[in-house]
């Protein structure tokens, strides 16, 4: 495996890891503790 390759997975991961965070934090945003949805 070359050094590009290396890399690309890297950015791979990093990326999956990033969208699960902020898919994550929106939907902890939308629901309170109990799982009662917290809409206006």
């Amino acid at each position: 495996m070359s050094i590009g390759d290396i890399f690309y997975i890297i950015a791979m991961v990093l990326f999956a890891i990033m969208t699960f965070a902020i898919i994550r934090g929106n939907f902890q945003r939308k629901f309170d503790k109990e799982g009662n949805r917290k809409d206006p």
